[in-house]
């Protein structure tokens, strides 16, 4: 069976070339030259694809031309939270007899007027925005398309499909504090340029510290900025710091967790004895990490494949006002919070 790589030495092409334009990734530039050498090499090579043909514009659903923005500047097909999201878009579209005309997001300013120019050349009937991104950017699409979801975003004024991210990290930290936890420390990253305690996973962080009356320590309280290198950094040097560390960590995303989590380790703290860890997002990898990462499970590829859904209905008319869309979260309890006198009961039975 041909693989990518055989496409690639065949069209005189990179690798990650050949799959940008297998996944219809414009991201990065590639001439329409290319585009369609390597399209016939695949199907000279026998390659097998998802790829749908486009079909002549008429009143059916398939006629629509659907295209995404993504609000991580980069690797978004290898991000573990919004690779899942984007494979619900690509699944639901594809049942639908569809395909994304282009993935995009936004590294630096003058990739909105790229942006605007994928548009116009796509003639996009719908955009799915996944998550917040820049506001000129934002502000044009909803002008100029004719139907936007948002996934995960907040606006009033398009549809969204969301999880309640304050209540999910507000839960999480209460088992925490069931737990027996009274020194908590937080891990997390701004929603793109708002303060970072702004953000709504911050804030069911600070709601459950209040309710049960116990203190934010500002020094374990870290902006991280979404980075996991940072996470390990920041974290390693708060514990380097301050002798007398919290007895648990709440983070914003599995990603942060796990960096922090070697940070904890390095130090010789044993997870969940000296210091218990909660994630959210629940990543392949939260499952396999040692000890395995209590998280929240957020319905990722659910969310991706509503969002398509809700957008083929408003392309359809079939709404009028913005509806809202909010996908039930799940805590998975796992070993890095499992304190030690609920492992004693649990051996003494």
């Amino acid at each position: 069976m041909a693989k990518l790589k055989d496409i690639a030495e065949r069209v005189g092409v990179s690798i990650s070339t050949v799959s940008r334009v297998m996944k219809n990734d414009s991201n990065r530039s590639v001439s329409d030259e290319t585009r369609k050498k390597i399209w016939e090499t695949a199907e000279q090579l026998g390659y097998r694809t998802n790829r749908v043909p486009k079909t002549k514009r008429n009143d059916s659903k398939s006629s629509y031309h659907i295209a995404c923005v993504v609000a991580i500047p980069q690797n978004k097909y290898n991000n573990p939270y919004f690779s899942v999201i984007l494979e619900g878009i690509e699944k639901a579209l594809a049942l639908a007899g569809m395909r994304l005309e282009f993935v995009y997001s936004l590294e630096k300013e003058t990739d909105v007027e790229a942006l605007r120019s994928l548009v116009k050349e796509h003639r996009i009937d719908g955009m799915l925005v996944v998550e917040r991104i820049d506001s000129e950017a934002y502000q044009w699409i909803k002008a100029n398309v004719r139907s936007v979801v948002g996934v995960d975003l907040s606006d009033k004024d398009v549809p969204v499909v969301s999880y309640d991210r304050e209540a999910a990290a507000k839960e999480a930290v209460q088992h925490l504090i069931e737990q027996g936890h009274r020194e908590i420390g937080y891990i997390g990253g701004s929603e793109l340029d708002d303060d970072f305690r702004d953000e709504k996973r911050f804030l069911g962080y600070q709601s459950a510290m209040k309710e049960a009356g116990l203190p934010i320590y500002d020094h374990w309280v870290i902006d991280v900025k979404w980075d996991v290198a940072l996470s390990y950094e920041l974290t390693k040097q708060a514990f380097e710091k301050d002798d007398h560390s919290p007895t648990a960590i709440f983070a914003a995303s599995d990603m942060m967790a796990i960096a922090a989590m070697r940070a904890a380790t390095e130090r010789e703290l044993k997870i969940p004895d000296d210091i218990a860890f909660f994630g959210v997002d629940n990543i392949e990898i939260s499952e396999f990490t040692s000890p395995p990462l209590s998280t929240i499970h957020v319905p990722k590829l659910e969310m991706g494949m509503f969002a398509v859904k809700l957008l083929l209905d408003y392309l359809e008319n079939q709404y009028t006002i913005p509806v809202k869309m909010i996908i039930p979260y799940k805590c998975l309890l796992r070993h890095s919070t499992r304190s030690k006198i609920v492992r004693e009961l649990e051996s003494s039975k």
